[in-house]
């Protein structure tokens, strides 16, 4: 069995609407991808943090 691709999401900035950024994630676990998704207000230190932290 092959290993999955792992993709990050994460919604930076001040902007709290994230139902695309869910989308996105629901629909490429649905297409069999593994995703982590980070939430909103992210910082790009905060993203690259996780993005090291997930080995993606």
């Amino acid at each position: 069995m092959s290993r999955k691709i792992r993709i990050i999401i994460a919604k930076p900035g001040l902007d709290g609407h994230d139902r695309g950024a869910k989308y996105i994630a629901r629909s490429l676990r649905d297409a069999g991808f593994e995703v982590i998704y980070t939430g909103i207000r992210q910082t790009p230190e905060q993203i690259a943090e996780a993005a090291i932290q997930e080995d993606v």
